[in-house]
């Protein structure tokens, strides 16, 4: 996942843009590792605890909600036939 960090006097503020989040995702849902089914909160499994507010802010900014499906987050995949 790309991040970017801005520097602050005590903790570093990491911003998580919303395609860094889909991106995220995506690849979680290729390994297996999440269902399309599955609600967004199910993310946070993957993200390290103290980032996960970051993530929760970016989502809440771009209108998802924690209980929307992975799916709505990946919105339209186009797929390659063989």
């Amino acid at each position: 996942m790309t991040i970017t960090t801005i520097p602050s006097n005590t903790y570093k503020n990491v911003h998580y843009s919303i395609d860094a989040i889909k991106e995220e995702a995506r690849s979680l849902v290729y390994q297996g590792k999440v269902s399309r089914q599955q609600p967004i909160y199910t993310l946070c499994q993957f993200i390290p605890p103290r980032e996960w507010a970051f993530v929760e802010c970016e989502l809440e900014e771009c209108d998802y909600l924690l209980r929307d499906r992975i799916a709505d987050l990946l919105g339209h995949e186009e797929w390659e036939n063989d």
